[in-house]
This record gives structure tokens, C-alpha cells and sequence, in this order.
């Protein structure tokens, strides 16, 4: 059940806290409400009378993000009338609705760290943090102390309560003494080479760090700061040694798993190597071939000689045709397929 708060009055005192006719007009309003609201009216929440023959009746809202909203339809009616008329609808925020926060001017919500490098800050007259500056008089002495020695030759200068402010963020920040590197070095960077003082009241507590090896290189560092790159300090003495060769860790635990090659692999990769060079040679004893065609082939013997020879389509003796895989078909022209 959502729960409403009538909103507060204001104005003069009413003559009448009831109008019948305002109130009665439920369904009149409710109609009103759905043209606006369609699917995502929800229930009556009452009727206020926020003036003479003036009142609004107010609706629930179920509209997915308006959690606590209400929908809202005045009516009036005419004096003696008694018939309401619809003066506007809208949707109202209630006790507990989600609303956007309070709008700032640009230049109040602008926080340090937005400012991009291409931006543009408008000009501020009334800055707080500034105070008008030293105009020169022509005196030369006066004129080299106000400009030259505390740089105050500007429209406007920092005040004294920008300083302090300044000077605290930059001690509390990373080129403070508070930092572990600073804890750590061996020397501040009051004493370094490379530490270039600032002018003005600043300067007895901050520098800027020159040394390209430093990791606050161009940077605004305190005095009491420190890092690695002092020009005064230097590494710890090793024996010769550019640094400590830590013990060997051996990790008893894992095993690394290595296949081995085939065994006798190299033994029939060589077998098999010279079993093709003994196929590409021909056999000392091997029978000598015959031309079927007809005539034995020069430097053979022949049948003069007592050697019966046979070619190699014939069947060796003893075994017939058929164990050697000839058919009558063949006619002597080689074995079937």
C-alpha cells in the first residue's frame, strides 16, 4: 500500500476544507491520469483541497524507476457549478522519490583533476586564493626586491592562505618526506646536486628536482624528500660484487616428463635403407632371361650347350600351371590377374 503526504499549503486561509463536488470527481480525474499515465497508473491516493473550488486528486505510479513518484490531476469548478473541470495533469515527486541532485554552476562542481590539457577555465575576478600585486614605482631598489627577489611584478599574486594550502598538499603528497623512498634513501634532497631552490617563501621548504634519473624528474619535491638518485650517496659495498647471487631453488616436487625415442628405431630405419639399395641390384645368380619373342639373347647359353632354360613367365619344373597362376588363356603371357 503506498502511503501519501499531502502536500503543504500555502496562501491565504481557506473558507471551506471540503468541496463534495472536487471530491466526488474521482473518475473524471482518474480518466485524466490514464491519458498520461496509460498502463503504469496505480492506485488513488487521496484528494487535497488546495483552495477555494480548486483541488487535486493523486495517483500511484508503477512505472518502472519512479519509485515514490505520483500522478497528480487538479480540478476546479465554477462558482454554484456542480460540475469539475480538469485544470492540469503531471507527475510529482513524493516522500522518498529518486531525484536528480541539486543543480551546481559549472565553475562550483569543477574539481581539481578535471581540468583537461586543451580546457579553459573563464576568468575569475573574486578568486579567493588571489590578492592584487606589486605595480612597479621606478624605484630600483623596491622594484628588484618586490619583483625580482618575491616575484610579486603580476596583477595578482597568491595570498598568504593559497601558500599554506599549497604547501601542504605538496608536503602530503608523493615528493614528501612521508613516502617510502624517502624513508629508504640515504640522503634528503637538501643536500642533493641536483635540487634547483624556489623563490619566495616556498623555497625554504620546496625545490624542483633536475636529475634526469630521478623518478621525480620536473617535479616540486620537499626538501626533506629522498630517492635513489642522490648525487652524494652510493650503492652499498658488496665485496667487488655488483649485487648477491641468492641460493639455487630446486624443486624436488615436479617432474618434467621427456619421451624417449622408439627403441631399435635407427636399427630398421638402416635395414630399411639397405633393403632398397639391394632391390635397385640386380642378384649375381640370377637366371638369365629369354626373348619369348623368339632366339636366346647374345652371351646366353642355348639348348646346344645341355642347359634347359626357362623364362620367367614359365613354371619352374615339377609345379604346374595352375600352382604357378597361369590359365589356358593366358597363352604363355603371364600369370592372371
Amino acid at each position: 500500500m503506498a502511503t501519501f503526504t499531502a502536500p503543504t499549503q500555502s496562501g491565504p486561509a481557506r473558507r471551506s476544507a471540503k468541496d463534495p463536488v472536487l471530491s466526488a470527481a474521482l473518475e473524471i480525474a482518474r480518466q485524466a491520469a490514464r491519458a498520461d499515465a496509460g498502463e503504469h497508473l496505480g492506485e488513488h491516493l487521496g484528494f487535497v483541497l488546495e483552495g477555494e473550488r480548486l483541488g487535486s486528486h493523486y495517483f500511484a505510479t508503477t512505472q518502472p524507476g519512479y519509485q515514490g513518484w505520483r500522478w497528480y490531476v487538479t480540478l476546479s469548478r465554477a462558482p454554484r457549478s456542480r460540475t469539475a473541470t480538469i485544470t492540469e495533469t503531471g507527475l510529482l515527486p513524493g516522500d522518498g522519490a529518486l531525484t536528480a541532485p541539486e543543480w551546481l554552476p559549472w565553475a562550483d562542481r569543477l574539481a581539481p583533476g578535471d581540468l583537461g590539457p586543451s580546457d579553459r577555465l573563464p576568468y575569475n575576478p573574486d578568486d579567493e586564493r588571489l590578492e592584487t600585486g606589486y605595480v612597479a614605482t621606478g624605484d630600483p631598489d623596491q622594484d628588484r626586491v618586490a619583483i625580482r627577489e618575491l616575484g610579486l611584478g603580476r596583477d595578482r599574486v597568491m595570498n598568504a592562505k593559497a601558500l599554506d594550502a599549497a604547501a601542504n598538499r605538496w608536503y602530503s603528497g608523493p615528493q614528501g618526506p612521508g613516502t617510502s623512498g624517502s624513508r629508504s634513501a640515504g640522503a634528503d634532497c637538501a643536500t642533493c646536486g641536483f635540487i634547483v631552490p624556489l623563490a619566495g617563501s616556498l623555497g625554504q621548504v620546496f625545490g624542483v628536482c633536475a636529475n634526469e634519473w630521478s623518478p621525480d624528474d620536473g617535479k616540486v619535491v620537499a626538501l626533506e624528500h629522498g630517492c635513489g638518485a642522490h648525487s652524494e650517496t652510493d650503492v652499498a659495498n658488496n665485496a667487488g660484487r655488483e649485487w648477491d647471487q641468492s641460493e639455487p631453488l630446486i624443486d624436488e616436487e615436479d617432474v618434467e616428463v621427456v619421451e624417449a625415442p622408439a627403441v631399435g628405431s635407427d636399427d630398421q630405419s638402416d635395414s630399411a635403407d639397405g633393403g632398397d639399395e639391394a632391390d635397385q641390384k640386380e642378384p649375381a645368380d640370377q637366371a638369365p632371361q629369354v626373348d619369348t619373342a623368339g632366339g636366346a639373347e647374345a652371351g646366353k647359353p642355348d639348348d646346344a650347350e645341355g642347359g634347359q632354360v626357362t623364362g620367367p613367365n614359365e613354371p619352374a619344373e615339377g609345379d604346374s600351371k595352375a600352382d604357378a597362376g597361369y590359365s589356358e588363356s593366358d597363352n604363355g603371357e603371364g600369370p592372371s590377374s
